[in-house]
């Protein structure tokens, strides 16, 4: 059966949207799952009461996973994953955001393999999970920087995108340095993107570690972490 909360959810995106707008973006992503046309203020419009009506609530742990995978793994349409990462995100559901939840998180991030769903994922759920229980975390995230999977290494080198001064440099550097060669967009623009924003807290640091890292660092990974330097 479908949970009420599930069903709910795509009751409602699929009355929603603009078709010619579902087309543009659909384009814009260049993703393969379409559109229903239905902006990111009016998506969380919609979702807000949804989310909150006690009567939906997933009762458990493992009701609430089970609601985020039906609607991730059956999402006709790409407003339906968003929905199921502002699942994942709801207050409610705050006690459940620790190392646990780790596999449902991969297993997003793998089956998404695209910026617009993993960077959320990787900045918004793993990265505060990390900071949180850096111990039983941070030996995950390692494992995830020398993956076989693209968006896992991806997500490793961006989970502490919102960290500033408690990023762990030992864990940053140990996520970018098996990625320094690989040459996916994907992974140097991370690289450089992560430099970037520690950039911002040290910036003498990021500058020794660009000059570090001489040609083994691509120039697009330079470009982005010297950018506002």
């Amino acid at each position: 059966m479908t949970h009420p909360l599930v069903r709910a959810i795509r009751h409602t995106v699929e009355g929603a949207g603009d078709p010619q707008r579902a087309l543009a973006q659909q384009a814009y992503m260049k993703s393969a799952m379409p559109y229903r046309g239905i902006t990111s203020p009016e998506l969380r419009a919609l979702l807000r009461p949804l989310l909150a009506d006690p009567r939906l609530r997933p009762t458990d742990r493992g009701d609430w996973e089970a609601a985020v995978r039906e609607l991730w793994d059956g999402a006709t349409h790409r407003e339906e994953r968003y929905a199921a990462i502002a699942l994942t995100g709801h207050r409610t559901y705050r006690p459940w955001q620790d190392a646990e939840t780790l596999p449902l998180y991969r297993h997003l991030v793998a089956t998404g393999a695209w910026w617009d769903l993993v960077d959320e994922v990787a900045s918004r759920r793993v990265g505060p999970i990390l900071l949180a229980d850096p111990v039983h975390v941070a030996p995950v995230v390692r494992a995830w920087a020398t993956d076989h999977d693209l968006w896992l290494r991806r997500t490793a080198v961006l989970s502490q995108l919102t960290f500033r001064e408690p990023t762990d440099t030992e864990l940053l550097r140990a996520c970018i340095e098996p990625n320094l060669t690989d040459t996916s967009f994907w992974l140097r623009k991370a690289i450089g993107w992560a430099l970037r924003q520690y950039a911002r807290t040290e910036p003498e640091m990021v500058r020794a570690t660009v000059q570090e890292y001489g040609d083994r660092l691509s120039p697009l990974s330079r470009r982005e972490a010297l950018k506002h330097l």
